[in-house]
């Protein structure tokens, strides 16, 4: 397949003037307390609860506080609680709160909001799910204190109350967290250092943040991605929309805005030769993708078909697609968890790596009952990434393997909504998507989303395998990390004989801010530590 050319959209000769260095620059003076930023996509949906889209945990993470905040050695260190006790052999922890929590309403943070706010997330997250399972009950004896007590014992529960894969585990006033988990909240009253301007939101154009002053950072430490104090130094963050990546790249390279989220590495040689811009790998672990299927409707409801879009599927051709040629930025032989971190396997790799037969899956799809009924494929618009990788697969399923696609291509906000509905395709709904996943958030089978397999508690597209889940609940109780490192391997090698979702390779990219930005932290996208020089 033909790599996209990202160039075409508006980067011709007159496009490349406009993104040179000799148009008047209109870079913010060093004293402008407005930071100027341009996400991935659209804000569409503004409960961290209802998604896993990143642009809505950023959006989150601004708004909410979390109880305990993951460094960069993946430690969960304290963040709104001041400590904790473990009693009765790991069955009863107890956290108190630190003095000072406020919501943007002025009502303190207390320790039933924790209680609430726990409870409504868990029942949207896999992790979340698996903490209520070995739940006896949660209490808030005091307004500084909350109490889980466990039918059994629970190894991660610190880091599943640091949570940020998304959705993350967010703290809310209990009478917003006390809603239906399965609606959307209309309130936004957060714990968090920005407040949320729902009143200069224009949807598809800008979202505002303005700095809480009631806002009690940590005292003391050293900020290291989501821990230590959470010092804000603007008065306010604007949230830019824009159409496509040239109209992005000029108005990064013209200091119309600060910072640019995710610029595709076709554009990364252009952006390097400013000498007014910083480029930084911001996901350290890479960017995994994954094909997610629609298992409740046909086609992708017979694992038969699944298991031969996964031996037709080239990883290098998403990659080259979705990264660039160079080898170096991406990896095509992924299994089911993050490349290169302690539970990926070689387990059943062949099935990702092996020579791709098209003739023996078109015979396979066949003999599994598929006549051609239309597939509904959607892809992003307005990420380029999103959108490569749709084509990819749009290539693979209408012309190697010969299916009826529809292929709807809208803006991902779209996409995010659409995905979430079950309806037949013919009534709304969908077969297939693309998307792709911070490495974090593939690490271990507590965490992968997308792996979920407990039917209707999953991730879009509502996998039903047993196996899955049984595997993954002894990788909870496993007693060591070779016990672990073993249960994955089998979760692996059943994944890719039941095919929850297609692997698609992982790959890096880099984040652009304007050299008058500093203190921006990598690992996540966070707007607290950074200022302008």
């Amino acid at each position: 397949m033909q790599r996209r050319d990202l160039m075409r959209a508006g980067i011709g000769a007159a496009g490349l003037a406009s993104l040179g260095l000799s148009r008047p620059s209109l870079a913010q003076a060093a004293g402008s307390r407005v930071l100027k930023f341009v996400p991935q996509a659209d804000l569409t949906v503004i409960d961290p609860v209802m998604t896993t889209a990143y642009i809505t945990r950023h959006h989150g993470l601004m708004v909410w506080d979390q109880l305990y905040g993951l460094d960069s050695k993946l430690q969960p260190q304290p963040q709104m609680v001041q400590g904790h006790t473990v009693e009765e052999d790991g069955k009863r922890w107890t956290f108190k709160l630190r003095p000072g929590l406020v919501f943007h309403d002025g009502e303190p943070v207390r320790g039933r909001d924790c209680v609430a706010s726990i409870k409504r997330w868990a029942q949207r997250d896999a992790l979340g799910q698996i903490l209520l399972s070995r739940t006896a009950e949660m209490t808030a004896p005091a307004d500084d204190t909350f109490v889980i007590r466990l039918t059994k014992p629970f190894g991660p529960m610190l880091d599943t109350l640091a949570k940020v894969g998304p959705p993350a585990l967010l703290i809310m006033p209990e009478r917003i967290a006390n809603a239906d988990a399965f609606k959307p909240i209309t309130e936004i009253v957060g714990s968090g250092p920005f407040k949320w301007k729902a009143d200069e939101r224009i949807v598809g154009a800008r979202v505002v943040y303005e700095k809480f002053a009631g806002y009690k950072p940590r005292e003391g430490g050293t900020v290291d991605w989501l821990s230590g104090p959470k010092i804000v130094n603007f008065d306010s963050v604007e949230w830019t929309v824009m159409p496509d990546s040239s109209t992005k790249a000029a108005a990064l390279m013209n200091g119309e805005v600060d910072w640019w989220e995710n610029p595709p590495n076709d554009l990364l040689p252009l952006l390097q030769r400013s000498r007014d811009l910083t480029l930084e790998t911001h996901a350290v672990l890479g960017t995994p993708g994954t094909g997610v299927f629609n298992h409740l409707h046909h086609p992708f409801d017979k694992v038969e078909i699944r298991r031969a879009v996964l031996a037709a599927a080239s990883q290098e051709d998403f990659q080259t697609a979705a990264a660039g040629t160079d080898p170096s930025m991406w990896k095509a032989d992924m299994g089911i968890f993050t490349p290169d971190t302690p539970m990926a396997s070689k387990a059943g790799l062949e099935a990702v790596t092996g020579p791709r037969d098209y003739a023996a899956a078109k015979k396979a799809i066949a003999a599994a009952g598929y006549n051609g009924e239309r597939i509904v494929l959607m892809a992003a618009s307005d990420q380029p990434v999103l959108n490569a990788l749709g084509d990819v697969c749009h290539d693979l399923l209408a012309h190697k393997l010969g299916m009826n696609v529809d292929y709807v291509v809208t803006d991902w906000g779209t996409v995010v909504q659409r995905r979430a509905s079950k309806e037949p395709p013919s009534k709304g709904g969908w077969n297939m998507f693309n998307t792709t996943w911070s490495g974090l958030d593939l690490i271990n089978p507590a965490v992968h989303a997308t792996l979920r397999s407990n039917g209707d508690k999953a991730f879009f597209g509502w996998p039903s395998i047993p196996e899955i889940e049984t595997l993954r609940e002894a990788w909870l109780d496993a007693p060591d990390l070779a016990a672990q490192q073993k249960i994955c391997a089998d979760i692996q090698k059943v994944a890719f004989d039941k095919v929850p979702y297609l692997p698609t390779g992982t790959y890096f990219s880099k984040s652009a801010w304007r050299k008058n930005i500093t203190g921006i932290l990598t690992g996540q996208i966070v707007f607290w530590n950074m200022k302008r020089v």
